[in-house]
């Protein structure tokens, strides 16, 4: 317990409070001795990453409680379990793999917060396979990773405003027995749309 709190900057009192609250998991016992991996030092910088993003340590609480009794990310964060997103399981390592030196406290915080991510005993549950993938090739490419959570947070407020626009015009006048063969339609206006418009803002300059 001492080495974990050096290597997360506090004291040996602030780990047993947490680990008392719930906030971090049981370490490994063998016989007398506790182990503490580097799972429990990323929960501990996660933590701290989400405090001064404002959240409470109640907070913090309840959502690693939610996680670690197996509910879904969506359930937990009021998003709604996704009915077309295949979530995905990675390990801290893994994780890593996918944004080589941008896996950093603040980035799994601000991931956490937007639902992208949750704790699930010693895994970690993304959401989306397609917003995963779509995220690394974005960090392949150059674009920060904070960049690119940030850019997801203001994308789903879009999302959710069209989401709302569609909805109420297939609930006003589609049956709703033939709205799920709508849904694509839906969806294909809004990509022939952002594809005119990228077009629109890509394009270069002319004189």
């Amino acid at each position: 317990m001492e080495e974990l709190a050096r290597e997360a900057g506090i004291t040996v009192r602030t780990v047993r409070f947490y680990r008392e609250r719930g906030l971090i998991p049981p370490p490994r016992r063998e016989g007398r001795i506790a182990w503490y991996g580097d799972h429990h030092l990323a929960r501990l910088r996660t933590i701290a990453a989400l405090l001064e993003r404002g959240h409470t340590l109640n907070g913090i609480a309840d959502l690693a409680t939610a996680f670690e009794s197996g509910r879904d990310v969506g359930e937990v964060l009021g998003l709604g379990e996704p009915t077309e997103e295949t979530p995905v399981r990675l390990s801290p390592e893994e994780l890593a793999d996918y944004f080589e030196g941008e896996v950093t406290p603040e980035n799994l915080a601000a991931a956490l917060d937007l639902g992208y991510l949750a704790v699930d005993g010693e895994e970690l549950v993304h959401i989306s396979r397609r917003l995963l993938d779509v995220a690394a090739a974005l960090v392949r490419e150059g674009v920060p990773l904070a960049t690119v959570l940030e850019t997801g947070r203001r994308v789903r407020a879009h999302a959710d405003a069209l989401a709302e626009l569609f909805a109420t015009v297939l609930h006003t006048h589609a049956d709703p027995l033939v709205e799920a063969k709508l849904r694509p339609l839906a969806k294909s206006v809004v990509e022939a749309e952002l594809s005119m418009a990228l077009d629109r803002h890509l394009r270069p300059d002319q004189d």
